[in-house]
């Protein structure tokens, strides 16, 4: 199955919160029971928050109250304009209370908005075909992530060379996109043209997607995989045990990559040992109206650091920042792998070379 679909009026995911120990389908039937998957990370990565922010538009337009059927009353074009009205409110209302459910993640607000905008620019005013667009373009979006990351993965696979042991971080396989996944597809597209690659995964503290399910992918395709602790990424660079690193990005603005915290400490050490480091991301990653200082940092609950399963780690009253994300500065990235080609941060036309999304 994939990630995340569409089944008979409902969003079914994969609960990641549960991996490695139980693999679960989930449904979500309401518009805050996805969001809840979204703060949760039942559902995580920024291509299938892209699908799931497209998905969640779907659902609100679907199980949204309001109806064309018209009274003795009252002219029937006038409530269907009525109606047509209280839905596209609802449609709105729903598309920011998805949005802030990960205000980091573009691709969230990437796909909500598409989908709102395929509805508005449709110029009907009937809530049947409202809700036909809605699913349509909701569905497209994952369609074409699944394409794009296909695309993606060739393009970065030939930047490996066969021995290569690579170092990634948190996780941007197939669990992280609708199917096939960005630095983890890269990776595996290598493998499939007949590179000998091993990874070294990194736990990826606090939540350890990268010990729970970056592993758990690579096993179930038989790619060699050896789990680090965070802090140990430095010492294997040292020790020349490490090749390339690559990893995902949640946003891409023209001076910084956005991704899981911890991927700033390794871009410096990646520059420090001279390793190639990687970033692969599709072009609705990129974000050309910001800049780094722009982006405001998701702050997750203090309680990921100070519990693991129940069990205090820390004190419950320990202070605690933690951060969902960190920002590398594009100076410390040696490509950009995307659907469209590998981008080279080092060329000063870097960004006039990416289409827009």
């Amino acid at each position: 199955m994939r990630t995340i679909e569409w089944n008979n009026g409902t969003i079914t995911l994969i609960d990641q919160t549960l991996l490695p120990g139980e693999y679960k389908i989930i449904e979500c039937k309401t518009v805050s029971s996805l969001c809840e998957a979204i703060v949760s990370l039942r559902i995580r990565g920024a291509p299938a928050l892209g699908a799931a922010g497209g998905y969640g538009v779907a659902l609100a337009a679907h199980t949204s109250a309001h109806t064309t059927t018209a009274t003795t009353s009252t002219p029937t074009t006038a409530i269907n304009t009525t109606s047509f009205e209280r839905f596209m409110r609802d449609l709105h209302a729903a598309a920011e209370t998805i949005k802030q459910t990960r205000p980091t993640a573009i691709n969230l607000a990437w796909g909500v908005d598409r989908v709102i905008a395929a509805v508005r620019e449709s110029g009907t005013s009937r809530i049947d075909e409202a809700r036909e667009i809605a699913l349509c373009e909701a569905v497209a979006i994952a369609e074409e992530d699944v394409q794009r990351n296909k695309r993606l993965s060739k393009h970065g696979a030939a930047l490996f060379e066969d021995g290569d042991t690579v170092l990634t971080h948190c996780n941007a396989g197939r669990l992280a996109c609708v199917d096939v996944g960005t630095a983890i597809g890269v990776i595996r597209a290598a493998v499939e043209a007949g590179k000998e690659i091993s990874v070294v995964s990194c736990e990826t503290r606090p939540l350890n997607q990268g010990s729970r399910i970056t592993t758990w992918e690579l096993m179930q395709d038989e790619i060699p995989v050896t789990l680090i602790a965070d802090s140990a990424a430095g010492s294997m660079m040292r020790e020349g045990l490490i090749d390339r690193v690559i990893v995902g990005a949640d946003r891409i603005t023209r001076d910084a990559v956005f991704n899981k915290i911890g991927t700033y400490t390794h871009s410096v050490l990646a520059k420090e040992h001279d390793i190639p480091f990687y970033v692969a991301a599709p072009i609705s990653t990129f974000d050309p109206a910001r800049l780094e200082h722009d982006v405001v940092i998701e702050e997750r609950d203090p309680d990921e650091l100070r519990r693991i399963n129940g069990v205090m780690l820390a004190p419950a009253g320990a202070v605690v920042y933690n951060p969902a994300f960190d920002a590398t500065p594009v100076e410390n990235v040696t490509a950009v792998i995307t659907e469209e080609g590998v981008m080279y941060p080092a060329q000063p036309d870097w960004w006039s070379r990416i289409p827009t999304s």
